[in-house]
């Protein structure tokens, strides 16, 4: 999507294939009752004014603007029965490291003022935007006469472990395990497994940039770049998937979808995994025999579970972080490992005032290819009751606080994102398949590109999105078009907002009669199986309207103009009137959209 929206911007005529009726991938929400979830990807970095902001710079680029929540900390690490706080501070933070490892103290300053020194020699002083394999020598060599020895050290680190370089600072076996937890978070691999290269940046960054959320929910991220394809012609083709992709000549020149429709285009971008690309979409004639054993080889992280609960305000204490992460055992990898978010800490538009929602991911080593729908649905129960059980240690009273809960297990992530066997990072950024080992920006032909964790960025909402700006100035490249490059006091778009956010505030700066329109589409439960209608993209439209996409809502309606009979008949059927409950707005809504357009 950053990819398409970017190319858009610039003129191009882009379709956006997409699974699901949801775009975003990971990066969403899906509503129960008056609650909001994140689908997945909420720790969300690269919105900072300086470091590693990615997102920071597409916004810009597009010239579109968003509200941007900041946490006071990036996260707090339960380690050992101590709570780690993550300060945005690197000073600050590297003091409270060594109240908890004090034989260390000396190391652990002496260790974040080299990772920061280099990285701000190489992120911070020349930032750059496009992944390693599409950054020109001539510009790479310019940064590096800079700063040439920091430059030499950091591409020392490229083919060694993180292991490797902790082991220059300390020699504390115990927080060789702490530095185990930050790279499994990071990059979902061990100190041992994780390249150094990565791990020198990832130790400092989310430090420099900051930890951020879209005020109102993830919903407007995934959404705004919705917005800018549709406003400058592009096209959206969701609820269809491409099942192929078709070659003349022995080049690739469109694509096939599920319901038999050919697309055809000049230059096409793939952003799924590499198992899914050499193993369904490219038929086996167009590849090499030792390519497709490769992308085979490829490990991919640990599958996941996520539980999604609704809990009593009161059970999550006042000093909680929004971004938790527990241990439980500190000696190694397993189930009771958990991150933990609590949006609601920050955004209160996300559910009612006294309640928090609660979104859990961790591990899962359990067996899940089982087809017997009856022993899954018992082992999807026990999953929960064990994750609510690994709550309750860190928040006492957790199991009785519950409202609502449910389980999302890898076949559940499998079948919404399409990443192989639940293992939601793709390919692990381990020493062996990682950078310049995994997919490259452009393929073994010139109209092919890949983006996503498959590709040499890899995991993580900015690399990913770094990934798409890449893809997106091949493209262009490739048709003489100028490329998005940094420039120095571009105008920002991006605004911090203060906390707690509240729906009072929700799209301050529209008129007020849009801005009523937009409150009243964010009332759109965005069901998966749709009560008002089938007839009618309905949560497409509403999801559309709530963060400012008027364009892209116009087009759904008019591709199905109803009457007033049939909007009233939607009202009727809305699952919230069901409930007794005010129905959403539908009617007024689409007559305030055509009223626009009139």
């Amino acid at each position: 999507m950053t990819a398409a929206s970017l190319l858009a911007k610039r003129g191009l005529s882009v379709a956006v294939i997409e699974k699901s009726y949801n775009p975003g991938g990971s990066c969403g929400i899906f509503r129960r009752g008056d609650a909001t979830f994140e689908q997945g990807a909420a720790m969300l970095y690269g919105f900072g004014e300086k470091g590693f902001n990615a997102h920071r710079f597409v916004f810009n680029c597009l010239e579109e603007p968003i509200d941007i929540i900041r946490h006071d900390l990036l996260y707090c690490l339960n380690f050992k029965g101590r709570r780690i706080r993550f300060w945005a501070d690197v000073n600050r933070f590297a003091d409270e490291l060594s109240e908890v490892f004090p034989s260390e103290k000396e190391n652990i300053h002496r260790f974040y003022h080299d990772m920061m020194t280099m990285y701000r020699h190489i992120m911070v002083e020349s930032p750059s935007y496009n992944t390693p394999d599409e950054t020109e020598g001539r510009a790479a060599l310019k940064s590096m006469l800079k700063h040439p020895a920091s430059y030499i050290r950091f591409l020392g680190y490229l083919n060694k472990s993180a292991k490797a370089l902790l082991q220059k600072y300390f020699s504390d076996p115990e927080i060789f395990k702490f530095f185990d937890k930050l790279t499994s978070t990071y990059c979902y691999a061990t100190v041992e497994e994780a390249p150094a290269v990565l791990a020198a940046v990832m130790f400092v960054d989310n430090h420099v940039g900051g930890s951020y959320y879209p005020a109102g929910s993830t919903l407007f991220l995934p959404g705004k770049l919705e917005k800018v394809i549709e406003e400058n012609g592009g096209d959206m083709i969701l609820q269809r998937e491409a099942v192929s992709i078709l070659f003349n000549d022995d080049k690739p020149f469109g694509v096939r979808l599920d319901d038999g429709r050919e697309l055809f285009s000049s230059c096409i971008i793939y952003s799924g995994t590499v198992w899914n690309l050499y193993g369904k979409l490219i038929d086996r004639r167009y590849s090499t025999r030792m390519r497709q054993e490769w992308a085979k080889r490829q490990v991919p992280t640990y599958p996941s579970v996520v539980l999604y609960a609704l809990v009593d305000r009161s059970v999550i204490p006042e000093d909680a972080a929004a971004i938790e992460m527990l241990v439980g055992n500190p000696d190694k990898l397993d189930e009771s490992e958990v991150t933990v978010y609590m949006l609601s800490i920050d955004d209160r538009t996300l559910c009612n005032e006294d309640e928090h929602v609660v979104e859990v991911i961790g591990p899962t080593f359990e067996d899940w290819n089982t087809s017997d729908r009856g022993e899954y649905q018992i082992k999807k129960q026990k999953e929960q009751d064990r994750l609510i059980g690994v709550l309750e240690k860190r928040f006492p009273g957790f199991k009785e606080a519950v409202r609502y809960a449910e389980v999302a297990t890898p076949r559940t992530i499998e079948r919404y994102t399409m990443k192989n066997g639940g293992a939601v990072a793709g390919p692990k950024q381990m020493l062996g398949q990682h950078m310049f080992r995994r997919l490259h920006t452009r393929t073994q032909w010139d109209n092919l590109f890949c983006c996503g964790e498959s590709t040499v960025m890899g995991t993580g909402t900015p690399t990913v999105t770094t990934s798409g700006l890449s893809a997106a100035n091949a493209v262009l490249k490739k048709l003489g078009k100028e490329p998005y490059i940094h420039r120095e006091n571009m105008t920002n778009f991006v605004r911090i907002v203060e906390k707690p956010f509240t729906v009072d505030r929700l799209y301050d700066g529209y008129d007020e009669s849009t801005r009523t329109v937009m409150l009243k589409a964010m009332h759109c439960r965005l069901c998966e199986h749709p009560s008002c209608t089938r007839a009618m993209d309905i949560r497409g439209i509403m999801r559309r309207v709530a963060v400012g996409n008027l364009e892209g809502a116009r087009k759904v309606v008019l591709q199905n103009p109803p009457s007033h009979d049939e909007l009233a008949r939607y009202e009727e059927n809305c699952i919230c009137a069901k409930e007794g409950k005010p129905a959403v707005r539908i009617q007024e809504i689409i007559d305030y959209l055509q009223g626009e357009k009139a």
